[in-house]
């Protein structure tokens, strides 16, 4: 990649770094269209691998050339682009730069996620079956991503990043299952990148087992990979000649049972490769008795409720929003815990991803204790109203986008709407196979706060809602003891004084037309992706009112016209009527 995006690269160079890889014996060169400068430049490295090949005097048909395309450079930026019509062009001008007919490998280089990834992997399916590619792969994708494809099409190749340094891809499950399913397993970056350079020189067990072969510390973090499985096969980048031999070097190093036990010491994730369990098939009995139970759900879900629950069973809870910290720096307290004789552990986070799950799950396995999952199987409706409230509840008002953005450092739960909706996005469900002793699934169940029981009429203000004709059924409500409300979503006040005036206006206009005490609460924010919490259909604004006024909702009317509107209404437990029909028009 670097021989075309560094500012100042070299092309002469460039193809003189190329011809000493494949004088070393080199047999797989990956490259990209978007290895290059930018938009205009697409293509570049492809064109530097079809001119050195072209001008090698050695033996072309055993050299392997893959690609990939799904990724755009607009301005030197990295933006992916997974649609079938442009993979379908890429592929045309990958082909036109190696200049082939046929590219033996073509990867998505990153699923798009504005583009249903089936869509780009028919798409790619498409191009084989059309002749232009012989193997399909994908690029940086979770263990869910690649069942999905394999359902479409043969996926020949995975490659993400795997290091001695990086081990994301295995504790995230992606590494197992490619190994286990005859998947080839690229592994790019597999010293760690550039700014690892320095720690790989340094680290004592590479040194000493480099020490013993008359190697280099990187040739021998570069055959650890390989030695692991004969399918793991690292891509190391070059831009020296001499890094280019070093690199071939490591491919002929024959570690020793010895170096095997020293390397599997310093780096045990990465030896988890060579020893992979059977998981989700025959659970071992636990060594001890107890549990670690983890909670999982999306923001707002009720974990805290459920892990309270296990605490009053005796569960010891350990969380990241009481202890701080990350979610793999909870394991030091598990491991605490456990060897200080407590064997009943709850740990309650949203553990989105195979990989967040995975270090919990090998810590309590070193300790001989099983995990049990329970996963809260809340709807992102009850989720959002969950968080809205307990934002009420802690700040006594709904905080706005700037404040949630600052007080997240301090306080997890001063979350937006994003966030639930990006746990969606990435979520990996749970699975037996990761080494579940069970997973429980849980509905969620809202309990009925006794203390509320006011009744209110609450209704959307806009201009055919604050008509003459309501006045007098408003009046009628408010005669016979309920509340009247508003609300409203007004987005052109935002920081404009002299807009948030004119509303103050209006409101106060409709109280003297209607002739009735109205209580009206708008939303400031503008349109676009939803960053507050107030904005219909999210229910922060209507919940501001059951906290304000003690409102039972199942007593309470709303009443509006928009397409959202019955929806917003059961997702806070309102009745609803139709605005035509409620005023008899």
């Amino acid at each position: 990649m670097r021989l075309s995006t560094e500012p100042h690269r070299d092309e002469a160079r460039a193809v003189e770094v190329l011809h000493a890889a494949l004088d070393a014996g080199i047999t797989l060169l990956d490259t990209a269209d978007a290895y290059c400068w930018d938009e205009r430049d697409a293509g570049h490295n492809e064109r530097l691998v079809a001119r050195a090949l072209a001008t090698w005097s050695g033996d072309r048909s055993r050299v392997l050339v893959a690609t990939k395309g799904g990724l755009t450079r607009p301005d030197g930026r990295w933006m992916a682009d997974g649609r079938a019509v442009h993979l379908r062009a890429a592929c045309d001008a990958s082909r036109r730069a190696l200049d082939v007919d046929r590219i033996q490998l073509y990867q998505l280089h990153a699923p798009d996620p504005r583009t249903p990834l089936a869509t780009s992997v028919r798409a790619l399916a498409a191009l084989q079956r059309d002749g232009l590619v012989d193997e399909i792969g994908l690029c940086n994708v979770s263990v869910g991503q690649i069942e999905q494809a394999r359902q479409i099409a043969d996926i020949a190749a995975v490659q993400v990043e795997l290091s001695v340094w990086n081990d994301d891809n295995v504790l995230s499950g992606v590494a197992e299952y490619c190994l286990t399913h005859g998947i080839r397993l690229i592994a790019h970056r597999p010293l760690g990148g550039v700014r690892r350079a320095g720690r790989t020189s340094k680290e004592p067990v590479l040194l000493e087992v480099a020490a013993r072969h008359h190697a280099t510390p990187h040739e021998i973090a570069l055959a650890w990979l390989k030695d692991l499985s004969g399918a793991i096969v690292p891509i190391a980048g070059a831009t020296r000649v001499d890094t280019v031999k070093s690199i071939a070097g490591a491919h002929a190093i024959a570690l020793t049972d010895r170096d095997r036990g020293q390397l599997a010491e310093r780096f045990p994730t990465l030896q988890m490769l060579r020893h992979r369990p059977e998981r989700g098939r025959t659970q071992a009995a636990p060594a001890r008795e107890g549990e670690v139970v983890m909670v999982m759900g999306l923001p707002g879900a009720g974990k805290t409720t459920a892990a309270h629950t296990l605490v009053a069973q005796g569960y010891v809870r350990v969380n990241r929003d009481e202890d701080g910290g990350s979610l793999r720096g909870l394991l030091p307290e598990l491991t605490r815990l456990i060897e200080s004789g407590c064997t009943r552990v709850v740990l309650d986070n949203t553990y989105v991803s195979r990989k967040s799950r995975a270090s919990v799950i090998h810590a309590a396995e070193r300790a001989g204790l099983p995990v049990r999952c329970v996963w809260l199987s809340t709807s992102i409706e009850d989720a959002q109203v969950n968080a809205s409230w307990r934002m009420l509840s802690k700040y006594g008002r709904l905080l706005g986008p700037e404040e949630m953005r600052r007080m997240t450092k301090q306080d997890v739960n001063a979350f937006g709407p994003a966030v639930q909706f990006r746990y969606l996005r990435d979520l990996e469900p749970p699975h037996p196979s990761e080494g579940f002793s069970r997973i429980d699934i849980l509905p969620f169940e809202r309990v009925r706060d006794p203390s509320l029981t006011n009744r209110a009429v609450i209704i959307w203000c806009d201009a055919s809602l604050i008509a003459e004709e309501a006045a007098g059924v408003l009046r009628r409500y408010a005669d016979d003891g309920w509340r009247v409300l508003g609300m409203s979503w007004r987005p052109e006040v935002g920081d404009d004084a002299a807009a948030a005036r004119q509303v103050e206006q209006d409101i106060a206009r409709m109280r003297d037309r209607l002739g009735i005490a109205i209580d009206v609460r708008y939303c400031p924010h503008g349109a676009g992706p939803p960053v507050c919490w107030c904005r219909k259909p999210l229910p922060g604004m209507a919940l501001a009112f059951v906290m304000q006024h003690r409102l039972d909702p199942s007593q309470c009317i709303y009443v509006g016209s928009g397409p959202q509107d019955p929806g917003f209404a059961r997702r806070i437990g309102f009745q609803f009527r139709d605005a035509n029909e409620f005023f008899g028009r």
